[in-house]
C-alpha cells in the first residue's frame, strides 16, 4: 500500500485524485496540505506544510508554483520522494527542482497522462521510419479558451520526442503566416486552437506522397493526468534520489 500525501488537495485536480485513490486497493491518501481547509476529505488537512507529521511513502503535487520552495524544503527535511505536477516554475525554480533531486527522488513529466507518454515512445519509432523516407511531421494541438500559453507544453514534448530521435535536425515552426514561402522539408510545425471547453488534444500527422499517417490523443477529463500522477506516486514511492519521468513509470508497466 503506497501512502501520499495529496500537496494542494483541495483544488480541482487533488480532489479528482482524491477520488481515485478512494478506488486504488493499492494506494491510500493518509494526509492532504492546503491553504484553504474548506472540504470534506477522509484524511487530516494541514494549512501549514511544516506541520504535517504524518508517515508516508511519497508526496503527490498539483498546487501552486509558489507553493514549490516550501515544498521542495519538506520532502529533503522528510527525505520524501515527490510527484511534482505544478506547471509554470520559473527557471530559478526548476534549478532549485534539479538540486532537491540530489536528496530525494523527484518525478516531473511535461504530461501525467499514460497515453500521451506511451505516445511518446511511439513517436521515436514512428519519426525513424517516416522522417528519412522524407514525410512531413505537424503537430497540432487543441485546449480550452482560458488556457494562457500556446503551444501547449505536451506539444513541445512530443515535438521533441521527434526531434530528439532524429538527432535534433527539426526547426519548429509556430507561425507561417509571417513569411509567404512554401514548406521546408526540415520544418515541424506546431499549430494551436484555443476554444470552447476542450480538455485537450494533440495530434501528430506524418504526411508523405498520397498517405498520411495520424497519432492523435484526445483527453475527455483531467481524470487522464490524475490517474498517470497515482501511478507514478506508486512507482516512485521507495526510489533513490534522483531525476524520473513518465518515461519510467511506462518503462516499468
Amino acid at each position: 500500500m503506497t501512502r501520499i500525501i495529496m500537496h494542494g488537495c483541495n483544488g480541482r485536480m487533488g480532489q479528482v485524485i482524491t477520488g481515485i485513490v478512494k478506488d486504488d486497493p493499492n494506494a491510500e491518501i493518509v494526509a492532504g496540505i492546503d491553504i484553504m481547509d474548506n472540504r470534506e476529505n477522509d484524511y487530516p488537512v494541514f494549512t501549514d506544510i511544516t506541520k504535517c507529521n504524518v508517515d508516508a511513502d511519497v508526496i503527490v503535487d498539483f498546487a501552486a508554483a509558489a507553493a514549490v520552495d516550501g515544498l521542495l524544503q519538506y520532502a529533503k527535511a522528510r527525505m520524501l520522494p515527490v510527484v511534482l505536477c505544478t506547471t509554470g516554475l520559473s527557471a530559478e525554480q526548476l534549478d532549485a527542482v534539479r538540486e532537491a533531486s540530489k536528496e530525494v527522488a523527484i518525478l516531473k513529466s511535461a504530461n501525467m497522462s499514460l497515453g500521451i507518454n506511451t505516445i511518446m515512445r511511439l513517436l521515436k519509432d514512428a519519426a525513424n521510419v517516416f522522417c528519412p523516407a522524407g514525410y512531413d511531421v505537424e503537430i497540432v494541438e487543441k485546449h480550452h479558451n482560458q488556457k494562457v500559453d500556446a503551444p501547449s507544453g505536451t506539444a513541445l514534448a512530443l515535438a521533441d520526442s521527434i526531434n530528439e530521435a532524429r538527432n535534433q535536425e527539426y526547426e519548429y515552426v509556430f507561425d507561417r503566416s509571417q513569411v509567404r514561402k512554401k514548406r521546408e522539408k526540415k520544418e515541424l510545425g506546431i499549430s494551436a486552437v484555443r476554444a470552447g471547453t476542450i480538455v485537450g488534444e494533440h495530434e501528430v500527422i506524418f504526411a508523405g506522397i498520397d498517405e498520411v499517417i495520424e497519432i492523435k490523443h484526445t483527453a475527455y477529463s483531467k481524470s487522464v493526468f490524475a490517474k498517470g500522477a497515482v501511478e507514478a506516486a506508486k512507482y516512485l514511492a521507495g526510489k533513490k534520489p534522483g531525476m524520473y519521468d513518465m518515461a519510467d513509470v511506462i518503462a516499468a508497466c
